[in-house]
């Protein structure tokens, strides 16, 4: 079964296509199941050495961008013999300036040839100030805890200042990638990034992508450890918020309507270095004791299923690892210093457009303590 995933970017969209591409080789499909990512910026045809056959891949990351015709995509993609998991985002499209007629009949093939998720966010807010972060990081997605300190250290030292109106921006693009989506896909199901995320397991199971006669295959099932879990450590070693020792005090605080002005400063003793090993990570004092014993409990799991990941990345079944994830949101009004400015630019938006997912301070803060609640549920 091939799969593509449609997005708008910063909705969970990486992080979707690699579970499905790991969770999928616990079937057997009588064929390999390989990650291709973003269709658009080069895929070619070679011959794999593990699996002893031509498939479809990427090129190096160097060679990637648009010297392909969507013509040329298509006939690449009929020439592998196994199943593809991939992504389309609008942002290539819009790049490429393809002309509509190969636009149509590149979707065509698409529509006939693979399961398509439509991957979104309800926290429209949340998508726009991801993308502005983004814009200041450059950098999509971090894969290693080196990568995630390396990228965010001085982010984190400096903090930043969000121009209001490239905010907006990604606000209309996501309104603009929706109606793309209607216009031109049939989608099979939609993967709502924050109702489906926290439960994966559940939301993939009900997916029409695996053989009719073989029982659903968990997380747990292939390495041992849920994937809360798992995906726990995965934020949690790297973690730059310094959150971890305050939650008790966040749950408890007589002052809770105004957390989000009060976490607004980050914590530089909790900034990170590329000079901490992993040891030090585990025991450092900016996690509470009991998020130290989380990870030292879960971490042999943890690091066996992490290398079995890198594993299916040097055999190019993934094209990377797992992502890790980036902020939580209170971490990102830490990280922004006009944050009170945003949320008024955005409900500014929303009744220019008539829409009802304004926020209050009130919403956010609900928003932000379910979600630290979530992250360091171990405390």
């Amino acid at each position: 079964m091939n799969v593509l995933v449609l997005t708008p970017d910063r909705v969970g969209s990486t992080f979707l296509q690699r579970y499905l591409t790991i969770i999928m080789q616990g079937y057997n499909y009588g064929k390999p199941v390989i990650n291709l990512h973003e269709l658009t910026n080069g895929i070619l045809k070679y011959y794999n050495e593990h699996l002893k056959q031509e498939v479809i891949g990427k090129p190096p990351k160097d060679e990637w961008g648009y010297h392909q015709k969507l013509s040329e995509v298509v006939e690449v993609l009929k020439s592998g013999d196994h199943y593809k998991t991939s992504r389309l985002a609008l942002y290539h499209i819009l790049n490429r300036k393809d002309s509509l007629t190969d636009q149509l009949s590149f979707y065509k093939y698409l529509n006939d040839n693979f399961y398509i998720i439509s991957a979104r966010r309800a926290n429209l807010f949340e998508h726009s100030i991801s993308w502005c972060i983004t814009s200041e990081s450059k950098s999509l997605n971090v894969f290693s805890h080196e990568e995630k300190i390396k990228v965010f250290n001085d982010v984190y030292k400096r903090r930043i200042h969000v121009d209001t109106e490239v905010m907006i921006n990604y606000l209309d693009r996501y309104i603009q990638y929706l109606d793309w989506v209607e216009s031109h896909f049939n989608v099979s199901t939609y993967f709502n990034y924050e109702k489906d995320m926290p439960n994966i397991d559940s939301f993939v199971s009900r997916l029409n992508i695996f053989p009719p006669d073989q029982q659903p295959i968990t997380w747990k099932d292939m390495f041992g450890i849920d994937w809360k879990d798992w995906n726990n450590c995965h934020y949690l070693i790297s973690d730059m918020s310094g959150l971890s020792t305050k939650i008790q005090q966040i749950r408890t605080s007589a002052d809770q309507p105004k957390l989000l002005e009060n976490i607004t400063t980050v914590d530089e003793s909790a900034i990170l270095n590329n000079s901490i090993s992993l040891p030090a990570l585990l025991k450092r004092d900016s996690l509470s004791v009991a998020n130290q014993q989380f990870l030292q409990a879960n971490i042999q799991k943890y690091g066996d299923t992490y290398y079995r990941i890198s594993d299916m990345e040097d055999k190019k079944i993934l094209t990377s690892k797992m992502p890790i994830k980036l902020q939580t949101l209170a971490e990102k009004a830490m990280l922004i210093k006009n944050f009170p400015e945003c949320i008024d630019a955005y409900n500014d938006w929303c009744n220019k457009h008539q829409n009802n997912k304004q926020l209050s301070n009130q919403d956010l803060l609900d928003l932000a303590l379910d979600e630290l609640q979530d992250w360091y549920s171990s405390n």
